[in-house]
C-alpha cells in the first residue's frame, strides 16, 4: 500500500522543499478513485491591539499553521483539515476526506503524472512582516488617535482605537498539476467614538485597511480621520430622526458599495446558483438592472483588500464584469462551482484558513463610474435622502437587505442639506428591485476595504462605487 516519507522533516517554510510529500499524498487520493485533490498548507502570524481612552487594553497576538486537504468526485466533494504538518497527520485527514465519498486508499498504483513547475508568486515578499509595526510601536499609534479624538470632539463619553495585522504565507497544490505558494499581508485601522448630551446620541466608525503595505499603520492619516469623525459626531449628535417613507436616495461613494456587495454580489457566486437560492441562476444575458448599471468583481487593484496572487485554489485573479449596461453576463465561480454549474472559474476560490474549503466568494466589487457629476445626482432630488455613511446590516439569502446609515441629511429642491442631518434612518430592499432604480452613477468611483463572512469563513475584501441615485428605496425610520 502507498505511503507518505512519514521521516521528512517538517519546514517553517512553505516551499519546493514540500513537492515529495504533496505528490505523495495527491498520488494516494487519486488512486483511491478520486477525481480531484487538492492541499492547501497555511501558516499564519495575527496582532490584534486595542486602546479604549487612553490606555491599551488588549493584545491578542495569533501564531499558527495547518492544511486542509478536499477530495472531488463526481459533484461531490469531501473536506478535512488538520492542524499538524507531519506526514501522519496529512494522511489521516486525506484519509477523512475520502472516506467522505465512499473511497478508501488503495494497493494499486495510479498513472497521475505528479505537479507542474512551482510558482512562487511570494518571492520579494519575504521582509514584509518583518517591516510591520511591533506592538509598542502599534500601541504609541492608537493612543496618538484616541488623543486625536478626545482635542477634536465634543461630549465624547467613550473612544476607542484599534489595529490588527494579518499575515499569512500558503501553498496550493491539486493533483490537476497546480503547484503555487503566496504571502498575504493585510492590516486594518479603526476609529469608534460615541458622543452624548443629555438624551442626545451618536455612534460614529472609521474604518480603512490596505494590503500588501508594511507601512500602512505609519502612513495611517491619524488626524484626519479623527477631525473627519468628530465632525460627523457633531451633526448627528443633535440630528432630528428620519420620518419613515419611500424616498429617492442618493448613496455616497466608497462604503456605500456594501449594500451592492451584500444585496446583489452573493446572488452572483456560484455556491448561491448550487444551492438554487439565487433569483438570478437562469437570467444570464438578461437585463437585471437599469441600464445605468455596470458591476465589476477583480482582485488586481494594487493595495486592495480584495486582491491576491493567486486565489485559494492557485488560480491568478482576472477582471470579472458581472453585469454590463444592466445585463448579468458573469457568475463568479471556483473550482467546485465550475464542476457543478458549468460557469467556468473567475478566480474567486476564497477561504478564511486552512479549517474551511475554498468557496466562490467576491474580491473588489464595485460598480463601474458613470457620467454624471455627483451634484447632478442630487439636484435631481425635489425630496429625499442622502446617505453619507453606512453602518451595519442583514442580508437574507436571496437578497433581501436592511442596512442602517450612520450618516444622512436630507436633499430638498435639488440642494444637499447640510444644516439638516438625520439619524435613525435604515434602508429596506432586495436586489432585484433596487437594481432597477440605480438611474444614474457618478464618475467618482472609491473604493472601501472590508470584511465579507460567507460558507467558506471571513475574508478580505473591497466594496465600492461611485455615488449613485437609486429613484426609490423604503426608509425605516419613526
Amino acid at each position: 500500500m502507498p505511503s507518505l516519507c512519514l521521516d521528512a522533516p517538517v519546514t517553517s517554510r512553505l516551499d519546493q522543499s514540500w513537492r515529495s510529500r504533496l505528490e505523495e499524498l495527491l498520488a494516494v487520493g487519486m488512486a483511491a478513485g478520486a477525481d480531484l485533490v487538492e492541499v492547501f498548507v497555511e501558516r499564519n502570524d495575527q496582532l490584534g491591539v486595542l486602546a479604549e481612552q487612553e490606555r491599551i487594553t488588549s493584545v491578542s497576538p495569533v501564531m499558527g499553521c495547518g492544511a486542509g486537504i478536499r477530495v472531488f468526485k463526481g459533484h461531490c466533494d469531501g473536506f478535512a483539515a488538520t492542524n499538524d504538518l507531519g506526514g501522519p497527520a496529512l494522511l489521516t485527514a486525506l484519509e477523512q476526506a475520502l472516506g467522505m465519498l465512499g473511497l478508501c486508499r488503495s494497493i494499486r498504483a495510479g498513472g497521475w503524472q505528479g505537479l507542474a513547475e512551482f510558482q512562487d508568486y511570494g518571492s520579494g515578499k519575504e521582509q514584509w512582516l518583518k517591516g510591520c509595526p511591533a506592538v509598542p510601536d502599534s500601541a504609541e499609534r492608537l493612543r496618538e488617535a484616541t488623543a486625536a479624538l478626545e482635542r477634536h470632539g465634543r461630549h465624547l463619553q467613550a473612544r476607542r482605537a484599534s489595529y490588527a495585522r494579518d499575515w499569512q504565507e500558503v501553498l496550493v497544490a491539486a493533483s490537476d498539476g497546480t503547484f503555487a505558494r503566496d504571502l498575504r499581508l493585510h492590516q486594518t485601522t479603526g476609529l469608534t467614538l460615541l458622543a452624548a448630551d443629555g438624551d442626545h446620541r451618536a455612534t460614529i466608525s472609521r474604518r480603512d485597511g490596505r494590503a500588501d503595505d508594511p507601512d500602512f499603520l505609519a502612513n495611517w492619516p491619524v488626524e484626519d480621520v479623527a477631525v473627519s469623525a468628530c465632525q460627523s459626531a457633531g451633526n448627528m449628535l443633535y440630528a432630528d430622526v428620519v420620518k419613515a417613507g419611500d424616498y429617492p436616495v442618493v448613496l455616497a461613494n466608497r462604503f456605500g458599495g456594501v449594500i451592492f456587495h451584500e444585496a446583489c454580489g452573493h446572488l452572483l457566486e456560484t455556491t448561491q446558483v448550487e444551492r438554487g437560492s439565487t433569483p438570478f441562476a437562469d437570467k444570464l444575458g438578461q437585463t437585471i438592472a437599469h441600464p445605468a448599471v455596470t458591476a465589476i468583481d477583480e482582485g488586481l487593484s494594487n493595495n486592495s483588500f480584495g486582491s491576491m496572487a493567486m486565489d485559494d485554489e492557485g488560480m491568478t485573479p482576472q477582471r470579472t464584469v458581472l453585469i454590463q449596461d444592466g445585463v448579468l453576463q458573469r457568475f463568479l465561480s471556483d473550482r467546485a462551482g465550475e464542476m457543478r454549474t458549468g460557469h467556468p472559474r473567475t478566480g474567486s476560490g476564497r477561504r478564511q484558513n486552512h479549517g474551511f474549503a475554498a468557496a466562490s466568494r467576491m474580491r473588489n466589487t464595485f460598480i463601474a463610474p458613470g457620467p454624471h457629476k455627483p451634484a447632478e445626482l442630487i439636484g435631481s432630488i425635489d425630496h429625499g435622502l442622502y446617505c453619507k455613511q453606512m453602518g451595519g446590516g442583514s442580508v437574507g439569502p436571496t437578497g433581501q437587505f436592511n442596512f442602517a446609515v450612520e450618516e444622512a441629511y436630507w436633499i430638498e429642491n435639488g440642494c444637499l442639506r447640510e444644516d439638516k442631518p438625520v439619524k435613525g434612518a435604515t434602508l429596506i430592499g432586495d436586489a432585484e428591485t433596487v437594481l432597477p432604480g440605480i438611474s444614474m452613477c457618478a464618475d467618482d468611483n472609491a473604493l472601501a476595504a472590508g470584511f465579507c463572512g460567507s460558507v467558506s469563513g471571513s475574508v478580505y475584501v473591497t466594496v465600492g462605487q461611485p455615488h449613485i441615485k437609486v429613484d426609490h428605496m423604503t426608509v425605516g425610520g419613526r
